[in-house]
């Protein structure tokens, strides 16, 4: 994008400032880095083909991150109905063991957070991870501001307590 396109265009800008973001909360939903890239693009090219629906005013980052949650749990839908073959298969990513203390550890985090129910991840990562307020953290997972501080509060818990820590 040029500059004279930028200029005319901030929300544009501000988009695309936006992205290492939507690839942080991309990866909540999908383990595989390309599923999440995938994900980042189609939410991307949903923003900018309705960015003429986005209300000046609103937060653009829980616009973005509510289109990307939408756009994940229909994907899911789909493919549950389509779904060709088991989960894990052959040409998956097979795990490597870490030889050092902290990557162990990173690993053991990330396992966690795996066996977490998606709508326990999902709130952990913008609260915790992407340091979202829990009001926007509740309009992005369209759900009461008390609901997502439960959410959070059971997560930290289940991560704790499979690592051991509670």
């Amino acid at each position: 994008m040029s500059e004279s396109q930028s200029s005319r265009d901030p929300a544009r800008a501000d988009i695309v400032r936006l992205i290492p973001a939507l690839r942080a909360f991309a990866r909540t939903f999908c383990r595989n880095a390309s599923d999440a890239d995938d994900l980042v693009q189609e939410t991307l090219m949903k923003a900018l083909a309705n960015l003429d629906k986005f209300e000046p005013g609103t937060k653009l980052k829980s616009w973005l991150f509510t289109i990307m949650r939408n756009t994940f749990y229909t994907r899911a839908k789909v493919l549950g109905r389509e779904a060709p073959g088991v989960e894990e298969c052959v040409s998956g990513d097979s795990p490597m063991e870490a030889t050092q203390e902290v990557q162990a550890r990173v690993r053991e985090v990330q396992r966690a957070l795996a066996k977490l129910p998606p709508h326990y991840r999902e709130v952990l990562t913008l609260v915790a991870i992407l340091g979202e307020s829990y009001e926007s953290a509740a309009e992005i997972c369209d759900c009461a501001v008390g609901t997502v501080k439960s959410r959070l509060n059971r997560a930290r818990h289940q991560i704790l307590q499979e690592l051991g820590e509670e």
